[in-house]
Order: C-alpha cells, then sequence, then structure tokens
C-alpha cells in the first residue's frame, strides 16, 4: 500500500530518489568514493527509509534502474528480458515498503552519444535514439506508478553560440516534449498528472537553452501544443541560485502561474557550479530556504518536496558506505523539518509601520526565537 500523505504543512509527501542514495561521489576532479551498488540494492536502502518513516515516495532515472541498448529499445516490453525482472524485484521491493513514484526522468546526460544533445542534437539520428529512450523511460514509470515525467535539460545547450542551429534548435526540443504528452495519450499510461521542465542554467554544458524557471515557463506557453499538460520542478537553491536568482521569488512567480510541479531540494552557494550539498548543509542560504516554505503556505500550495542532492564528498566513508547513505537520507529529513519549523516560525509576523530593514530584522528574530525585549534591552546598555 502506498505510504500515508506526510501532510505536513505545505509538503504532502518526501521523495528520496535513486541517483541521490547510489551516487558514489566522484566529481570532475576526482573519482568515485563510495563502492557503486545496483539499483536493486538502492531499492533496498530507500525501503529502510520508507519503514523507517523518513520518506514516502522516491524517483529515477531510467538508468539508475536498468541499462539502455540503443539496439533493443523495447526490451522493457519483453517480460523475459532482464531489464524486466530487475524492474519487476525493485517494485516489488518498493511497494512492500510502502514507496510511491514521484518521478521518472530519461537520462540523456550519460552516454557519450548524446554529449552534443539529445532531444535538440543536430543529427536526426541521434534525436530519434533520444526520443525512443524517452518514450522506454515513459513505459518504465507507467509500470510503477510516476506521477511525473521529468525532462532535465541534461545536454541540450551549447558552448559555441555560433555553432547553434537558432532556427531549429527549439523546435527540435519542442518536437521532443511534444512526443512525451502523445506517447502518454496514446498508450493510455494513466498514472501520469504531466510533465514537467527542471530548467538548469550550466553544468554539463557551458550554457543550457532552458536556464532559469522563467525561461521553462515561456517555453511551455509560447511553442508547447499542450501548455496545460507541462508544469516546472525547480531545483532550490541549486539552479537558480547558480543564475544568481532569488529561490523565494521563483516559487512565488510558480505558484502566480500555477505552474510550480514539485520541488527539488537541497543546497548552494550562489554563483558556482553546482554543489548539490543536502538541504540547510554548506555557508548560505538559510533565510532563503525557510522563507521558500514561507512562501509556499503564502501561495496555498501543496505537493511534494523531492531532495536533489548529494552527500558530502569529505564524510563518504568507504568503509561504513551503507551507514552513510542511509545517514545522508536521515539527513535531508532532519533538514526538512528544521525548515519547516523556521519557516511556521514567521506565522503572524507583524510589519505594519515597519521599513523594510525592519521586517528583516523582526523575520531573523522570529525565526531565531529571539525575544525582542531582549534586543532592545543590549541596545540600550550600549
Amino acid at each position: 500500500m502506498p505510504a500515508k500523505p506526510f501532510n505536513r504543512g505545505v509538503v504532502t509527501l518526501r521523495s528520496m530518489p535513486f541517483w541521490c542514495v547510489a551516487n558514489p561521489v566522484g566529481d570532475p576532479f576526482g573519482g568515485a568514493v563510495l563502492p557503486r551498488i545496483s539499483s536493486v540494492e538502492t531499492a533496498k536502502i530507500l525501503a529502510w527509509a520508507g519503514k523507517e518513516g523518513l520518506i514516502e515516495s522516491t524517483a529515477f532515472h531510467d538508468d539508475d534502474l536498468v541499462p539502455f541498448d540503443p539496439a533493443n529499445p523495447e526490451d522493457d516490453l519483453d517480460p523475459n528480458s532482464a531489464t524486466s525482472k530487475t524492474l519487476a524485484e525493485i517494485k516489488a521491493i518498493l511497494d512492500d515498503a510502502g514507496l510511491v513514484v514521484n518521478t521518472a526522468t530519461c537520462s540523456l546526460h550519460t552516454m557519450p552519444i548524446f554529449r552534443a544533445g539529445g532531444l535538440t542534437n543536430a543529427d536526426p539520428k541521434i534525436r530519434e535514439i533520444a526520443r525512443k529512450k524517452v518514450q522506454r523511460t515513459l513505459r518504465i514509470g507507467a509500470k510503477f506508478g510516476a506521477k511525473w515525467y521529468t525532462y532535465w535539460v541534461a545536454r541540450d545547450g551549447f558552448e559555441v553560440p555560433p555553432a547553434v542551429d537558432w532556427k531549429n534548435n527549439y523546435k527540435w526540443l519542442a518536437e521532443g516534449l511534444n512526443n512525451v504528452y502523445d506517447y502518454i495519450k496514446s498508450q493510455n499510461l494513466n498514472s501520469y498528472l504531466g510533465a514537467t521542465i527542471e530548467p538548469k542554467p550550466n553544468e554539463p554544458r557551458g550554457q543550457m537553452y532552458l536556464p532559469t524557471s522563467g525561461h521553462a515557463v515561456g517555453f511551455i506557453y509560447g511553442i508547447l501544443q499542450h501548455p496545460e499538460f507541462f508544469k516546472v520542478n525547480p531545483e532550490l537553491l541549486q539552479h537558480e541560485s547558480m543564475a544568481l536568482m532569488n529561490a523565494v521569488m521563483t516559487l512565488g512567480y510558480l505558484c502566480s502561474m500555477d505552474k510550480l510541479a514539485f520541488l527539488h531540494f537541497g543546497s548552494q552557494i550562489k554563483a558556482q557550479f553546482d554543489n548539490d550539498y543536502p538541504p540547510l548543509v554548506g555557508p548560505e542560504g538559510l533565510k532563503e530556504t525557510a522563507q521558500m516554505f514561507w512562501v509556499l503556505k503564502q501561495m496555498g500550495w501543496k505537493g511534494v518536496v523531492e531532495y536533489d542532492c548529494h552527500m558530502l564528498r569529505a564524510e563518504a566513508d568507504p568503509e561504513v558506505a551503507e551507514l552513510r547513505r542511509k545517514q545522508f537520507i536521515r539527513n535531508c529529513t532532519d533538514a526538512l523539518s528544521i525548515t519547516l519549523e523556521l519557516a511556521d516560525r514567521l506565522d503572524g509576523l507583524k510589519t505594519d509601520g515597519l521599513t523594510f530593514s525592519q521586517v528583516d530584522l523582526a523575520a531573523t528574530m522570529a525565526m531565531c526565537k529571539i525575544d525582542p525585549a531582549a534586543v532592545e534591552q543590549v541596545s540600550l546598555k550600549k
């Protein structure tokens, strides 16, 4: 049976994806620290977290579960294939723990064939492989009852502007995402509530075609055939902060446009490449993170918070790898609980007659549970 909704203020489910737990914690300057684990082993850790009451949901890229062979893109349709057997084993593990699947995402960034893009690749043969891989992901997601298909911009971007076919690249992207809608409807993949775009300004490419939530919403309304089917799942603080945008504004905007599907949650140092820190971990963003959830409450939004982050490489101890992976999940859950508590403390904040600076200081005192009278006494002594 599916787990009961978390129902803690704005959050209805807490989701921990396969890619976060299985990550061996390498980076561009150093190889993997933790041993790689199979998708079945990852599912067992997630099931443990579900039974511990830490999460109610999960998510995956297709490649997180089973490898993709471009020569056999419909292996999932053969019940006797290794792919089908692995998927059935994983589903049984998740079902036993009551975990539901929030998101199915197609990985169009790891295979070398997609190094110059997937859905926007200038080579029509590669775009066709990407299209078939997306369709396979949609089928796999439907097997697990996934609620959303997510298009992460992956390698659909560029480094050299004069090398881009600007007349066609957004048209190709629209064709790829319109096909998502058409395939879901034609195959009666009825678990899906819709599809989402996850924008990102850079990494792995130097520039991405949909760098911010505003670009994603404009693309949805401006060119897609079924804009009502598509929403956005921003990754905050990470992706918008990489472009020096404010996460509170991003969520206020998406809620106003009725385009916030769910939230990918982590932490980030502004203007850096993707830190992917766990929520509240690192030197920045405490006020911004708490205010994100406060603004969601103000806007009346309720939905899934899905962690999208990695443990710190410095604490990834291969001697106790499973323990570290489990602690990582617990850390994320604790951080969300802390954030929700801080956001709740902003309820009823009095702002009448205060300057903007006074409002900010009052909000900080409220979040920290500082008595304003104590602050006034300190000021008087000085």
